[in-house]
């Protein structure tokens, strides 16, 4: 049965010390949430007993990673996260640093000429469960991605209106490439050859070859904020925000398959393992809508909470997590 063929039901709600931005499955019985600076933490859970295996807290001595200008202990405020292709690492962003020396929090109404503080992305070790590597970033880092083939991670950086490219073996920014307002939105294809960023001040996604840093562009629509692709590669759907739309693209004809309406404010999206469904958060609307991708139809929109907000499809449990940001994670299966 394809998972277009189900509803969702709501089987848990997950409350406790938590104000999700967003929450990611690692695919490997894992799933995340990621706290913002409400919080100060990373919760992370059992992805089939729904159960919190672990709270990390944000808290990071820089001088020890060899920032040894910064000698006290930081907070961060986490965003969003992504895992390692091993499974060994969970990678996450932080909206601004709190501590000696930083004296300008990060806004979402932003310019390079602003000249926030600039950030850190974080390693989580998923071994310990600890903070083992930091990586200077842009100012206001939003999506964080890992190319499949462990080479590079990519992180769009909201306020410095750029993206960074940085080596997995070298632990270095490799390269930093300007997108325009406000990057968002991260995918890369399935071989690793592409990344795929969404301009969400724009109207267009940045299509970067990641052997050369060569950018060419899509032109999907006004205000694209998150990106997932197919399971088989072919085809892009980006959440138009401003509208309350999906957009599909064909990736091997180059071309624009449709948009579908699905609520107020599409925010984050996911897709479904098998790649028949799309599962969208309607931040203003409260709701999260299915989607299924053979015809852009929405089959189901549920009230879920106030101001939904990320979203992730877990692949073993068939079973999709929604990030509330007033406290709360629902859990629905699709049956």
């Amino acid at each position: 049965m394809l998972t277009s063929d189900t509803k969702m039901s709501l089987v848990k709600t997950i409350t406790g010390a938590i104000s999700p931005k967003s929450v990611r499955s690692s695919g490997t019985g894992l799933i995340s949430a990621h706290n913002m600076m409400y919080r100060h933490s990373v919760t992370i859970y059992d992805a089939t007993t729904f159960g919190l295996i672990r709270t990390v807290s944000d808290s990071v001595q820089l001088s020890k990673f060899g920032y040894s200008k910064y000698s006290s202990i930081f907070q961060g405020a986490p965003v969003e996260g992504a895992y390692s292709p091993d499974g060994k690492y969970l990678y996450v962003t932080n909206y601004s640093m709190y501590g000696k020396g930083y004296n300008r929090e990060g806004s979402d109404d932003c310019s390079p000429a602003s000249r926030y503080d600039k950030s850190f992305l974080y390693r989580i070790n998923l071994g310990s469960y600890e903070i083992d590597a930091v990586y200077p970033v842009g100012a206001v880092p939003k999506v964080v991605e890992v190319t499949p083939d462990n080479k590079y991670i990519l992180v769009s950086n909201w306020c410095t209106y750029d993206l960074n490219i940085i080596s997995i073996d070298s632990q270095k920014t490799v390269k930093t490439l300007k997108i325009g307002r406000y990057p968002r939105g991260i995918a890369s294809s399935a071989d690793s050859k592409f990344a795929y960023v969404a301009e969400m001040g724009g109207s267009r996604v940045h299509v970067i070859n990641l052997e050369d840093f060569s950018v060419t562009y899509i032109p999907i629509g006004r205000n694209p904020r998150a990106i997932t692709i197919s399971p088989d590669g072919t085809k892009m759907y980006v959440t138009l925000n401003l509208s309350g739309k999906v957009a599909a693209w064909d990736l091997i004809a180059n071309k624009m398959l449709g948009t579908v309406t699905t609520g107020k404010s599409a925010r984050s999206l996911a897709i479904s393992s098998d790649g028949s469904a799309l599962f969208v958060v309607n931040f203003t609307g409260d709701t999260v809508s299915k989607v299924r991708t053979r015809d852009l139809k929405t089959i189901q929109t549920i009230k879920v909470c106030n101001e939904p907000i990320g979203i992730t499809f877990d692949k073993p449990t068939q079973r999709t997590w929604v990030a509330c940001y007033g406290g709360s994670i629902k859990v629905f299966d699709n049956n």
